[in-house]
């Protein structure tokens, strides 16, 4: 059992640019809230900043862009996988390293919990707190090795019968000439292909930013869930304005664009349900979104509880399969 990192307190919470004029107005708010006078001038017009603050938080908050979602998503204090291991199994996790070839690859961590009373593999991308902890972990972006760790564990749950949970937040796999050297798309298609032959239930949770075959390499699942402001996609929203305007400025059209959010995933079957954010983000209140999280993944364990093997893998094939078809009228 290991020690993890705590989850950041809500009064160091860093604003994002488009969150600012809240902010801004909050503390006038907690300023007159503060102050000694109490005249009735005073309660008028706290109460009036209020009432704008409500206004303004409804706004901001209810009519988030794509791209302003994203910067949630990737927000430095968001919780991060071994935070939400923490959580949903505080008395049990037995991490297990290594990919038995010679390398363990931090950006990608798995081991064994406990959750509702039966063992549970966890496999997840990990971001750190800080530079020196994204070092360690390389920002989650995973070379070979670390999908031939998250491989390892997954044959170990299939064998003795556990469920497995992937924890999805990366940029992608990392794209260094060293993983190219290791056949960073062999380990990645392999994954593919053994999870789909998977004898037990997996879900994957997508929590932050989910792109290309980095996410795809632990992401084949019998059911997808989304945090509420997570996006999925298979090039980032800087890549593809790079490709397609010649400038990453037009990062924000290419976000619109792509269809890349938890609403819009859901809508084409990709995603299999929401997992709702406190406002502002799971960052603002992480006790809220663990326990959003382990509600969804209890209903998820229920739904597939007495399937069979054989079933197990039919409902993955064809969840798949039907992924990108359409009719032409």
């Amino acid at each position: 059992m290991m020690s993890t990192p705590s989850a950041v307190s809500p009064e160091k919470i860093q604003p994002l640019d488009f969150e600012k004029p809240l902010i801004a107005l909050q503390k006038q708010i907690e300023a007159l809230a503060t102050a000694q006078n109490n005249s009735e001038g005073i309660s008028n017009q706290l109460q009036t900043l209020q009432q704008q603050a409500e206004s303004l938080r409804q706004e901001v908050y209810g009519n988030l862009l794509p791209a302003q979602r994203l910067q949630i998503a990737r927000h430095p204090q968001r919780p991060n996988t071994l935070e939400v291991i923490q959580a949903l199994s505080p008395d049990c996790w037995i991490e297990l390293h290594g990919d038995r070839a010679g390398a363990d690859d931090r950006a990608i961590v798995g081991g064994i919990i406990e959750f509702e009373g039966q063992p549970m593999m966890v496999v997840g991308t990990q971001k750190g707190r800080g530079m020196k902890e994204n070092l360690v972990h390389n920002f989650g972006m995973a070379n070979p090795e670390g999908y031939r760790k998250a491989l390892r564990l997954f044959e170990h749950a299939n064998k003795f019968n556990m469920p497995i949970l992937t924890l999805i937040d990366t940029p992608g796999a990392y794209p260094g000439i060293e993983g190219e050297q290791h056949a960073i798309g062999h380990a990645i298609a392999l994954n593919i292909r053994e999870m789909a032959r998977m004898n037990v239930p997996i879900f994957s949770v997508v929590m932050g930013e989910a792109s290309s075959g980095g996410a795809l390499g632990i992401g084949v699942a019998n059911h997808i869930y989304m945090l509420e402001h997570a996006q999925y996609t298979v090039i980032s929203p800087e890549g593809c304005a790079s490709i397609l305007w010649r400038s990453a400025s037009f990062a924000t059209q290419a976000a619109e664009a792509l269809k890349i959010t938890a609403q819009d995933l859901t809508t084409f079957g990709i995603c299999d349900a929401i997992i709702p954010e406190p406002q502002g983000g799971s960052h603002y209140d992480t006790a809220s979104a663990f326990e959003a999280i382990a509600k969804q993944l209890k209903i998820g364990l229920a739904t597939f509880k007495d399937y069979s093997a054989e079933a197990l893998k039919n409902q993955r094939y064809e969840k798949y399969r039907s992924i990108g078809a359409f009719t032409e009228k």
